[in-house]
């Protein structure tokens, strides 16, 4: 281990001492050196020492046993398990709005008319590709595309649902952009309205998984990571 240096020594002896952690230097139910061998590998005090494990403590990431030592608890701590349940409710909004999606597509692939299917492509050539625009004035373009294939499946009930719930799919639209989760591209948008116009429900029914289907899978790995 690496000797620390100022500033926030209790700060980075965390990250320190975390590191190794992660690095697997000492595993879960495994016990860390006492606070002088510690105190000794990073060059500080040993309070300063204790703080870090009292922080680390705190995290849920190791935990201190009277009269026996600090032991491991666990690799991620308390904020990682925060983030993974986020990500296990977006998962749940994914899920949603792929069963949305997925019966409004059949119904339109059999309700649509010639109209419909030219404001699809209007409303997808306004949303255009994100490249660096303005995040809040894409997800409305992209949001609008997906509110008229739920228009387009004449079913009052989906497009009342799609409408309460449109903070959630909105969500679900901006998580695609910041970096984690893939954005659907425009292609696979184009191929929802192209089997929309097929007139084939099944068809329609494929082209939305297909579309859905990275986004699930790249959430599955944050969530079993």
């Amino acid at each position: 281990m690496r000797a620390l240096s100022r500033p926030s020594l209790a700060e980075t002896a965390v990250e320190a001492i975390h590191g190794e952690i992660l690095a697997r230097r000492w595993g879960v139910g495994e016990r860390l050196p006492n606070e002088a061998t510690l105190s000794a590998a990073l060059s500080v005090s040993r309070g300063t020492v204790r703080e870090a494990v009292r922080v680390l403590a705190s995290q849920g990431i190791v935990e201190t046993r009277q009269g026996s030592g600090t032991y491991v608890r666990s690799t991620t701590g308390t904020n990682l398990s925060l983030t993974t349940a986020k990500r296990a409710s977006l998962r749940e909004q994914f899920e949603a709005r792929l069963a949305l999606d997925v019966e409004a597509a059949r119904l339109a692939a059999l309700r649509c008319s010639a109209a419909d299917i030219d404001r699809l492509r209007s409303l997808l050539a306004k949303r255009g590709d994100y490249v660096g625009v303005d995040k809040d004035a894409f997800v409305a373009r992209d949001f609008a595309f997906h509110q008229a294939v739920i228009a387009t499946s004449r079913n009052n009930v989906l497009i009342s649902l799609y409408e309460f719930s449109s903070r959630l799919i909105a969500e679900t639209i901006a998580a695609t952009l910041e970096g984690d989760l893939p954005e659907p591209d425009m292609a696979a948008h184009k191929a929802i309205v192209d089997a929309i116009e097929s007139g084939n429900p099944d068809n329609a029914d494929a082209a939305v998984r297909h579309f859905m289907a990275p986004v699930l899978v790249a959430l599955d790995k944050v969530l079993m990571s």
